[in-house]
């Protein structure tokens, strides 16, 4: 479908993306299970103990927020598409919302059940043509150990903001469906996801939607520089070439599966993002969806930023097999038995302004921080009512120390026997005015503990914390500033 200028379209403003550094190569299967099923796929990105969708997420979003110095309060919409969200039921958007400073009107959707939720999500943000939408694709797809969606399941994110001055044109959009049931598919209370594994059956559902949502299209798909679109495996997408019409390289321009892995909702959106660093100029954009359909986009770039990093440019951390397990809690032994200090959900609550955006408290007396914002102040001792203050997140390593087996307060226990030794540090974080600080406690993460020193600069992110009746705590922890 054409849009005409009356129907005009919110554009692209920005674009990020967030993979995660952990790498589970294809040879490392093969050498635990004797073979690998992911076809085409040379290694796949594995979340870290304390990630899941709703942090990567998080990562995405932060990336291309702060790239395209967008301030969060100017955002009226945001669209999350994902098939792993953390929960079953219980919307993403709030948390989202909360750790990344949106508004508390800002209109939030969640777009799941199909690996082209993404793409539904970027669709539908586009369609509030003035309005400002923030569009968050994120996924970590699972299937049963010798699985092929298991082999090939990867991990990743990626943000897009859309507004009425974006300068990533959509000019139109098509759609196909025709029913192929049990293509992909995960039954309800299940973690993952299988399929039939009928090898022709599963080409001609992916075959046949993604070419006709194409062919609905006014505009010719060669005039694309780049395909980007899901894929469960490394082939599919150039079994496609023929019937679009299209070169294999220009589908490889849009195509990051083989590297990173099946990243579900999020392979569209990572592949227009890898296509625009490597200078596209014209993308066709492609989400197939499990069960028989398929959404295409055009999208015309005509000065997008993107806040990406090339993945082959990315630094790494490949993982044995064992270690893989452990992060995925297949043989860790989980939290003792007991637990950690008790936290109820509404005390949790009162404190998610310091655990999502770092508000601190300034003492109306004497201008000292404190963090958390309780109690006599720092600096004169008042019992007072703190004036809010945002930190910027930046700060200095103070003092550090790892974390082994045994040292872990129970809270944290399942973390350490998932990941190993993790940094605990003393942060000294930066203030809002002049050279003032204020010192906290936080983990260091995303860095191997034997290479955080003092006097390192730091950047808060949110990760998981722990999880207590069932309910996942998020908070702030340090990362590398380079990161």
């Amino acid at each position: 479908m054409s849009v005409t200028e009356d129907t005009r379209l919110a554009a692209i403003e920005a674009v990020g993306t967030y993979i995660p550094r952990y790498r589970l190569s294809a040879d490392v299967v093969t050498e635990a299970w004797g073979q690998f099923h992911g076809a085409g796929i040379s290694e796949t990105a594995v979340p870290a103990a304390d990630e899941d969708t709703l942090t990567m997420g998080y990562e995405a979003a932060t990336r291309v927020l702060d790239a395209s110095d967008i301030d969060p309060t100017t955002i009226d919409g945001l669209f999350v598409g994902t098939t792993t969200p953390p929960t079953e039921e219980e919307a993403m958007g709030p948390r989202l919302a909360s750790m990344l400073g949106l508004g508390e009107e800002t209109k939030t959707r969640q777009f799941t059940g199909s690996t082209r939720a993404g793409v539904e999500a970027l669709l539908a943000g586009s369609q509030r043509a003035k309005r400002r939408t923030l569009v968050i694709a994120t996924d970590a797809p699972r299937g049963a150990p010798d699985d092929e969606q298991e082999h090939a399941g990867g991990a990743g994110a990626a943000a897009a903001v859309l507004g009425p001055s974006g300068a990533g044109q959509l000019p139109e959009h098509a759609e196909y469906v025709e029913v192929y049931p049990g293509t992909r598919f995960r039954s309800a209370g299940s973690t993952e996801t299988t399929g039939l594994g009928i090898t022709e059956y599963d080409r001609s559902a992916f075959i046949e939607t993604v070419t006709k949502a194409t062919a609905a299209l006014d505009s010719d798909p060669t005039d694309a520089d780049a395909v980007a679109l899901q894929s469960p495996n490394g082939k599919l997408p150039y079994r496609t070439a023929g019937e679009l019409g299209v070169e294999t390289e220009t589908i490889q321009q849009g195509t990051v599966v083989h590297a990173i892995g099946d990243t579900g909702t999020a392979g569209p959106l990572l592949g227009l993002a890898s296509a625009l660093t490597a200078g596209a100029n014209r993308v066709l954009l492609l989400g197939y969806g499990s069960g028989g359909n398929a959404t295409a986009l055009t999208v015309v770039d005509e000065g997008i930023e993107v806040a990406s990093t090339p993945i082959d440019e990315m630094e790494t951390v490949g993982l044995s097999y064992g270690e893989y397990l452990r992060l995925r809690g297949e043989i860790t032994a989980g939290e003792p038995a007991g637990g950690g200090a008790y936290v109820s959900v509404p005390s949790w609550k009162r404190t998610i302004p310091q655990r999502h955006r770092l508000v601190a408290g300034r003492c109306p007396d004497c201008g000292v921080l404190s963090f958390p914002p309780t109690g006599a102040c720092p600096g004169c001792g008042a019992l007072v009512d703190y004036e809010p203050a945002e930190l910027p997140g930046t700060g200095t390593v103070e003092a550090v120390t790892a974390i082994g087996q045994g040292g872990a307060p129970p809270e944290f226990v399942e973390q350490q026997a998932k990941s190993g030794p993790y940094v605990s540090a003393v942060v000294a974080l930066d203030g809002t005015e002049g050279s003032e600080t204020v010192s906290i406690p936080a983990q260091v993460v995303s860095v191997d503990p034997e290479e955080v020193a003092i006097g390192d600069r730091v950047t808060a992110t949110v990760r998981r914390l722990y999880t207590q009746e069932d309910v996942t705590r998020y908070g702030f922890k340090m990362q590398p500033t380079d990161r």
